[in-house]
């Protein structure tokens, strides 16, 4: 399989990484600076490049699947802003062009390729982290509403997000994966939402506990209709592709190296065993993009290749920056700065990399999850037997 990237390719490199140059800096603050580098991806039309341009391209730019690649490893390689609507670019968008109508694509999409409206994603609950079909939020309708009484936890960007869609339990009495639906639900609700930061290992909350109250959603913002939320979840699930995968794995690189030079100068890489590791390390990394790249190819089909990218680079994450604790020795333990009872205990940035990493395997999919889903879609496995 060919690797490279054309002549079209290279030219949308140099126009992005120009682009990303000249504004980049736009974006570094508060949470009102990251809203405003939203809108100012959305003016230039970098928003929603690879959406089915059937249902029109609501100003952004059109792009083939290389060059959304390129735009993500540019993205990355330009250190440029945590993004705070990829949520609704990359997995609220494609679930709409896939499973809406149009009246939904027409009401969400615009605001979505402007910036100017950010979504976050109502799925685990607790008890029902990865076992999505134990949800127990509900919905009921209400004549032209639904209104839903329950919890989410794990939420990302919740604090930021103006939407978000909930799998929720709207067919009384049923399990399962049946009875569920699909709801876009407005946050700002007072009395009716409401968001708790989590207070993480890192002293961060980036995640967030949602309750709801009696919120209200539309019975027109149902996506597939009432009932079919368990495809439409999936669905979205099945959508995230080997292009995010590609970008995170900019950074990834960027983390070994530090590693490495870390190594070089300390003398911790004269240790064979160390340097094996560091050289495995790299050569994993590089497995990781071919087959990324490859799941963009023919092998886009692959229903287990999200799991197979997600077993990939959990493992390797916990392992590198385990590494990188051993290669700094006993300084790893160290904060930076004076420390005393009078003051609190602050992290560096590779302490925080090492605590935050304990859950790689188990955010997005736990690993035992994404084995089930491999041995069950792929191996054709159900309960230790092969089936037909």
């Amino acid at each position: 399989m060919d690797f490279s990237f054309g002549a079209d390719d290279v030219a949308f490199r140099e126009e992005a990484r120009r682009w990303l140059a000249e504004h980049v800096g736009l974006g570094s603050g508060d949470r009102g600076a990251r809203r405003a580098w939203e809108r100012e991806l959305g003016r230039a039309g970098w928003i929603g490049i690879g959406w089915d341009r059937a249902y029109g391209s609501y100003g952004n730019r059109a792009a083939t699947l290389t060059q959304q690649v390129v735009w993500a490893e540019e993205y990355a390689a330009a250190r440029a802003p945590e993004r705070v609507g990829h949520i609704g670019e990359n997995l609220l968008a494609p679930t709409l062009i896939a499973y809406g109508d149009a009246a939904q694509r027409d009401r969400f999409l615009p605001p979505v390729a402007r910036g100017e409206e950010l979504w976050c994603q109502g799925y685990s609950e607790p008890g029902a982290g990865s076992d999505l079909a134990a949800v127990r939020t509900a919905a009921v309708r209400d004549g032209a509403v639904y209104r839903i009484t329950g919890q989410k936890i794990w939420t990302s960007l919740a604090r930021e997000a103006d939407w978000i869609f909930v799998l929720a339990r709207t067919g009384p009495g049923e399990r399962g994966h049946r009875g569920l639906s699909f709801l876009l639900v407005p946050m700002d609700q007072p009395g009716r939402i409401e968001v708790r930061p989590i207070r993480q290992l890192t002293g961060t909350a980036e995640f967030n506990e949602v309750f709801f109250d009696g919120a209200v959603a539309r019975a027109e913002h149902v996506v597939g209709g009432p009932g079919a939320g368990w495809r439409v979840a999936t669905g979205l699930l099945a959508l995230e592709r080997g292009v995010s995968t590609l970008a995170q794995q900019v950074g990834f690189a960027r983390e070994l190296n530090d590693v490495v030079a870390e190594a070089v100068r300390t003398g911790a890489a004269d240790d064979p065993v160390l340097r094996d590791r560091l050289v495995r390390q790299w050569a994993e990394l590089r497995v990781m993009r071919w087959n990324a790249l490859r799941t963009l190819g023919p092998a886009a089909g692959d229903a287990g290749a999200p799991s197979v990218a997600k077993l990939l680079w959990a493992g390797w994450h916990q392992r590198m920056v385990e590494l990188a604790v051993r290669v700094r020795g006993a300084g790893a333990a160290a904060g930076p700065g004076d420390w005393s009872a009078d003051a609190p205990y602050e992290l560096d940035a590779a302490q925080r990399r090492f605590l935050f990493s304990r859950a790689d395997t188990i955010y997005g999919g736990s690993d035992e999850i994404q084995r089930g889903i491999i041995a069950g879609r792929v191996l054709g496995l159900d309960g230790g037997r092969k089936r037909g």
